[in-house]
């Protein structure tokens, strides 16, 4: 799936926010979505306009985004609808290309986010417990060669 990747401008951020929500949920269905409901204002107010954040349009439609704080990869999601179409790759490659190491957090239970990170030259380098939900996750880590 061909998609043009764009800075976020300030008419994508409901939908942006919107999408991260959804895939949210369906990705972490080992944490209850009012969690992340309660996390709607933060993402919103914080975390994204803090991010440097690029979306991902195919055919006019907002399906995915990537969003980078220095070499920290803070978000990385695509429209439950399109998942498994290669944007996930596309966003990815385009963050690894920004950067010449990225680390990120993914939470040790969702084995197909993990799974998808080593794919792409992802190393973890150490485990911990998320200070908001309790779950255990892992620091990953990629540098350029």
């Amino acid at each position: 799936m061909e998609i043009s990747i764009r800075p976020l401008q300030e008419a994508d951020l409901e939908t942006v926010v919107d999408l991260w929500l959804k895939s949210s949920i369906k990705a972490h269905s080992f944490i209850e979505a009012s969690f992340w409901e309660g996390q709607v204002n933060a993402m919103r107010e914080v975390y994204i306009p803090s991010a440097d954040t690029w979306v991902a349009d195919y055919e006019g439609m907002l399906v995915g985004f990537v969003s980078l704080n220095e070499e920290m990869l803070a978000a990385l999601f695509v429209h439950p609808f399109f998942q498994g179409n290669g944007i996930g790759k596309q966003l990815l490659q385009f963050a690894m290309e920004q950067s010449d190491s990225l680390v990120l957090s993914v939470y040790k239970e969702n084995k197909r986010a993990m799974d998808f990170y080593r794919k792409q030259g992802f190393e973890t380098v150490q485990e911990q417990v998320d200070k908001h939900t309790g779950m255990p996750e892992v620091i990953m880590v990629w540098e350029n060669e």
